[in-house]
């Protein structure tokens, strides 16, 4: 086995939100064009020794506030789409300075990097290969803007970059895309993406543009996110996992093969290599009550164990079900580990890892199974995204016991348990939020607001509202499920891509985006009301 490479961000740096307490504020407006005051830009302060990221949005008389930072040199910018404005570097303040900054927007162009998912299906050119592109074909595990959009390739490049996804991901796309596809695809992102584009320059020059852009509500000025980059370029962060001394533990996907603990306090990350050979998109990573980490190989179809005391990862291959291709055949897609130590993991199909026996308990009648979470209470319930089900096994007779979801063909995804036993899903392709109530068996379902909602994330925050984000328009969104309102939130970036929302103990929803190489946790400064959706 290789031993673990050490990262590290920072050496002996003074704790960045952790134990201290912190008040050096920033402090500003940001105005427009016009000279009036801008709502919804992003202010950002990163740390130039740690790399850490806070981002707040200005409200509606152009104010904005960044609070609770830790002395140091900052490096200030904004975020607004179709504006730009000069930086601000080297930016120091004492642990308890006060420093105030103004920003005056300039116009700014507009980027294809810049859109969302949505904006693209409404404005990209129909091709029989669109959907490929921007679904469940190419798009499983990032979309367009950072990896296509952001650089220009000849039609050799394209053929180049989709001849390299369909071999390192092989696993996924053997049975997504075929070699007509592939030729295809190659030629539609040359037509979009090449010397000679069908696009213009910048979306907003088209037509239907203005149509397709969302304003920010007044009700979600209050985020906060604060955000850590990964220590090597791809790695594809899926989620962030605490465990039991604050750490949090990260599965990077793809072809990087290893899990990182981050140490929010000094932004320290520490990497650990699986020893599988080739690509094992590592697709989930927990820790255990032991102080190990339990993983989810995707492409190997095995499970993985990080041990606290050699800092090794032993892995656990399951078998494959002969005479089908790639994921079909076997895969671990998202792990949990149930009271009594039994590591419960979803893909193809459903399995139970018993780490005593090293055996597996296979659930061939949950063969696509999505996402897994133990009750604490004998109950072990999952998502099946291609069947369109939930359901439960009995960790004590095994059984398995479905239910179809209210919405056929809706491609159930994330659950979450509320304290009260209500099991909430998202049907990512029905755009709702489902409530089903385990002792009536009766669904409820919420319709979400706007255009294209992909509910993907699911979590409850420490005051009980639902959190959700939406991939193909890049918000995420906030549920008070005793009202069904909803106030849905910007983030910072494009291309939004959220698996897993991790509730830290100090009330922190941590969350990896993954295109953006980046894991991180948000919290409100504030509450307020919301948008109600209809529910049916």
């Amino acid at each position: 086995m290789r031993l673990q490479s050490k990262i590290l961000l920072s050496i002996g740096f003074i704790a960045f939100f952790g134990g201290a307490a912190y008040s050096a504020t920033i402090t500003g407006t940001v105005k427009g064009t016009d000279g009036a005051p801008f709502q919804g830009a992003f202010v950002e302060a990163q740390n130039t020794k740690t790399k850490i990221t806070v981002s707040v949005l200005s409200d509606s008389q152009g104010r904005y506030r960044i609070e609770k930072l830790p002395g140091g040199e900052f490096r200030m910018q904004i975020r607004a789409i179709g504006f730009k404005a000069d930086p601000r570097t080297g930016v120091n303040l004492t642990a308890d300075q006060n420093a105030s900054f103004d920003f005056a927007l300039q116009k700014g162009m507009v980027r294809w990097s810049d859109a969302t998912v949505y904006q693209a299906k409404q404005l990209w050119p129909e091709s029989k290969v669109k959907d490929k592109v921007l679904g469940e074909g190419c798009a499983v595990c990032h979309s367009f803007q950072s990896r296509m959009a952001s650089v220009e390739r000849d039609a050799d490049g394209w053929k180049d970059r989709v001849a390299y996804m369909r071999e390192k991901m092989y696993y996924m796309l053997v049975n997504r895309v075929n070699d007509e596809e592939g030729e295809e695809i190659a030629a539609y992102l040359t037509s979009l993406f090449g010397p000679d584009s069908v696009l213009p320059k910048s979306p907003a020059d088209m037509p239907g543009y203005q149509n397709t852009v969302r304003p920010i509500g007044s009700d979600a000025l209050n985020i906060v996110y604060v955000e850590y980059d990964m220590p090597g370029p791809s790695r594809m962060p899926f989620s962030a996992a605490p465990d039991k001394d604050g750490n949090m533990w990260i599965p990077n996907f793809g072809a990087a093969n290893k899990i990182t603990r981050l140490n929010p306090v000094t932004a320290e990350m520490t990497d650990f290599t699986v020893p599988n050979i080739g690509t094992a998109s590592i697709h989930s990573a927990v820790p255990a009550k032991d102080g190990s980490v339990w993983l989810a190989e995707q492409g190997s179809n095995k499970l993985g164990r990080w041990d606290p005391e050699t800092h090794l990862i032993t892995e656990y291959p399951d078998a494959n079900t002969p005479g089908l291709l790639g994921e079909a055949a076997g895969s671990k897609h998202t792990i949990r580990i149930d009271q009594d130590g039994i590591v419960w993991t979803t893909g193809s199909p459903l399995t139970r890892f018993d780490p005593k026996t090293g055996k597996f308990t296979r659930f061939e009648q949950v063969h696509n199974s999505y996402d897994v979470k133990p009750d604490g209470k004998g109950k072990v319930w999952f998502t099946n995204f291609y069947a369109h089900k939930i359901g439960f096994v009995d960790s004590e007779t095994l059984k398995v016991t479905q239910w179809d979801a209210p919405t056929p063909k809706s491609g159930p995804r994330r659950l979450a348990i509320a304290p009260d036993g209500m099991i909430w899903f998202g049907e990512y392709r029905a755009g709702k939020i489902v409530r089903f109530d385990p002792k009536t068996e009766a669904f409820r379902e919420y319709q979400l607001p706007g255009p294209d909602p992909t509910p993907y994330a699911l979590g409850f925050d420490a005051d009980g509202y639902l959190w959700y984000n939406s991939n193909d328009t890049d918000i995420l969104g906030r549920m008070d499920t005793k009202t069904g309102k909803v106030i849905e939130y910007p983030f910072p970036h494009a291309e939004v891509y959220m698996r897993e929302f991790f509730l830290d103990s100090q009330g922190r929803m941590w969350f990896g985006s993954n295109p953006n190489n980046k894991v991180g946790y948000f919290y409100l400064s504030g509450k307020g009301g919301g948008t109600t959706s209809a529910d049916r």
